[in-house]
């Protein structure tokens, strides 16, 4: 059988085709398909704890080190560099394999026999405009599975994986636009479709078009962290002889692959000295203690959990900030909140960059119009999104499919059909 992998930046889904034709969706995480992609590692036990429970071990407190977010760091060479974690040097590379072989561990537990095949979800760019760095994350990505054990891997685009799951649910043939929003990026692909088409192993004639960019959920949690939490820390702060505050600390403390740069002795030594840049220096105060309490993950999930909400919602949401306080300050007595109409703003800008993408990929097809957008991946329920996508293509029917399993289920579909070819 051939495992279909979706390696994402927030979170990893897995699916096969059984010998009976049915499409597996494996349990990862206790009940649910989407496993968080998130290692925590415990400095009391000296042990790594994997998807919810890594999150909920960090956020309940529990002294050690998060890490989320690492296939962002695919083609770029911090990939090969060490980090130090329970007392000992690990390349990051060795910490994907490491959630790899987890993966591998609990779906073959549920299967109840080896996987030895894989077929390995990819983006349509992991690096923009660089073939080289492009073609290195692939080659790490498929290493790191075979360091985990797999003896066979194969690709597919994220998109055309997504489509091939939309396609099992399609009555007649139909040409689509699917719309794969994911943490690190947003991907694109032209199909044509149909139930007369599904069998087919070379569907090159059918794939018309496929766009990308990088750009994604987490992009979208660090644009609303700067714009709604950060200010509280002095980000944008206008300082002695009119001098704004360095931005550096505030963007590794948004970034979720980058905040442990932020706690490093020279950042913290360098966030220490920037009292004399501030003419408040209660934002100061705030910002040492979210440097020396490692609260730039706690604070990011709750932003993340606000953005969630009112997107879903479409009413406010408050970003939950209660483990904030310092000796000399305490927090404004307003609740920072969310609105629909500020996330809008904040994330005016990159969300006009992914509906451009969107479009390039439909004017690339040489179609006038789709029938379908297909909406996939964890931020495609974004609200903002939607609407821009419907104002940009008011002529196609809109479908959201399975958020966080859909590209999985595509890529056991092509999994299975390879097979058989």
């Amino acid at each position: 059988m051939v495992l279909g992998i979706d390696f994402g930046t927030s979170n990893s889904a897995a699916a096969l085709v059984g010998a009976d034709g049915q499409l597996c969706v494996i349990p990862l995480d206790g009940a649910s398909a989407a496993m968080p992609t998130a290692l925590f590692f415990c400095n009391e036990t000296h042990t790594t704890l994997f998807g919810t429970q890594a999150m909920q071990a960090y956020l309940g407190g529990t002294e050690g080190r998060l890490m989320r977010s690492i296939k962002s760091l695919l083609g770029s060479r911090l990939m090969d560099e060490y980090t130090v974690v329970n007392g000992q040097s690990i390349r990051f590379f060795d910490i994907v394999v490491l959630f790899f072989k987890e993966l591998k561990a609990r779906c073959e537990a549920h299967v109840g026999h080896p996987i030895e095949r894989a077929m390995l979800g990819r983006p349509v760019h992991f690096v923009d405009d660089d073939a080289e760095r492009d073609a290195l994350a692939q080659a790490t990505l498929g290493r790191a599975a075979r360091e985990a054990g797999f003896a066979q891997i194969d690709f597919q685009l994220e998109p055309i994986a997504a489509a091939f799951d939309f396609e099992q649910r399609v009555a007649r043939e139909t040409t689509a636009l699917v719309v794969d929003i994911g943490g690190g990026t947003s991907d694109f692909t032209v199909i044509r479709l149909g139930p007369d088409l599904r069998q087919k192993s070379d569907r090159s004639s059918d794939i018309l078009a496929t766009t990308g960019v990088h750009l994604g959920g987490t992009d979208f949690d660090r644009l609303l962290d700067l714009g709604y939490v950060m200010p509280l820390l002095g980000y944008r702060h206008i300082g002695p002889g009119e001098r704004p505050i360095p931005n550096s600390v505030f963007f590794d403390l948004s970034t979720w692959h980058l905040i442990h740069h932020a706690y490093s002795r020279k950042s913290m030594h360098f966030a220490r000295e920037l009292w004399t840049s501030y003419a408040d220096l209660a934002l100061h105060a705030r910002l040492m203690q979210v440097l020396e309490e490692h609260h730039g993950h706690r604070i990011l999930a709750g932003v993340e959990a606000a953005k969630i909400a009112c997107s879903i919602s479409q009413d406010n949401a408050a970003v939950d900030l209660h483990f904030l306080h310092t000796p000399n300050t305490a927090l404004p007595a307003a609740p920072v909140v969310i609105t629909p109409h500020g996330m809008g703003e904040a994330l005016a800008g990159s969300l006009t960059q992914v509906v451009q993408c969107a479009l390039q990929c439909v004017q690339a097809s040489g179609l006038a119009a789709v029938d379908v957008v297909y909406l996939t991946g964890g931020s495609s329920a974004l609200q903002p999104l939607v609407d821009a996508l419907k104002a940009a293509l008011p002529g196609a029917a809109m479908v959201q499919g399975d958020r966080f399993g859909g590209v999985a289920a595509g890529l056991a579909w092509a999994g299975s059909v390879a097979d058989k070819g």
